[in-house]
């Protein structure tokens, strides 16, 4: 059985992971961190605690799982790490840096570590199918969209599908004319690779991607939409149980599926 912790328990995914972990026979849920309504408890015998070090010294999780603010997330990674616990973190927005940072603090403790900017399967599916694609097309761009609460853009699913399409092609702006922004930020960020990805932030909408590839004559379209929070749940299981079983860093989902 995996003890687990959650943080930011009381959030929409957050609530979302206690569920699963509390239904699961693989998994015992022993400690849950938030802000706010602090001794709500929310299974059996497990209470909001508002201090994520003082919950891992009562509660000893083998793995805490954070859906967290990305203000947060990173110093709740090192808490984690330097009390010989495993993090699986689901929040988007840390930067190059900071996931270095972590990935040398879980190789020096000897820990696993599991960061993915997206759980959803079929999302990681997505992905791997843009990657598949871009050794054969040279114009691509990304457009995801969001709800109008998620802080942070592009979508860390977006950088890393445009990260996963650089690894097949450098360009993929092959006989573009030379532009001209009208209004700054019409065509959205451009990463190395020269891959526009434009963000959405709309009431509405939960998160959905589409990645676009043309060549002389066609379009093709790759999309992914989530529609319900409980489609990431099978893939935060499955890396809290890897990341528990396994002494190494990981950076997605697609890395062990």
């Amino acid at each position: 059985m995996i003890k687990v912790g959650v943080c930011g328990a009381m959030g929409r995914m957050g609530k979302e992971v206690v569920n699963a972990v509390c239904c699961s026979n693989d998994f015992e849920l022993v400690c849950a961190v938030d802000v706010v309504e602090l001794d709500t408890e929310v299974c059996e015998g497990v209470h909001i605690n508002g201090d994520l070090k003082g919950a891992i010294e009562i509660a000893k999780p083998d793995v805490v799982i954070d859906f967290t603010q990305p203000k947060n997330v990173f110093e709740n990674a090192k808490i984690c790490l330097e009390n010989g616990v495993r993090p699986v973190i689901g929040t988007t927005g840390l930067s190059e840096a900071r996931l270095n940072t972590l990935r040398e603090m879980t190789e020096k403790s000897n820990l696993g570590c599991f960061i993915a900017p997206n759980f959803s399967t079929g999302a990681v599916l997505m992905m791997k199918f843009a990657k598949m694609a871009a050794k054969y097309f040279e114009n691509a761009e990304i457009i995801e969209l969001h709800h109008n609460q998620k802080k942070d853009a592009p979508s860390g699913t977006a950088i890393k599908t445009a990260q996963m399409m650089a690894e097949e092609n450098s360009s993929f702006t092959t006989g573009n004319c030379d532009e001209t922004e009208i209004i700054a930020g019409s065509r959205g960020g451009s990463t190395n690779a020269n891959i526009h990805i434009h963000s959405v932030r709309m009431p509405g909408y939960m998160a959905s991607q589409e990645v676009l590839f043309g060549s002389a004559g066609q379009i093709l379209s790759i999309r992914h939409d989530s529609v319900d929070r409980k489609c990431y749940m099978p893939g935060v299981l499955l890396a809290a149980k890897y990341t528990a079983e396994h002494n190494e860093f990981v950076y997605g989902l697609d890395n062990i599926l």
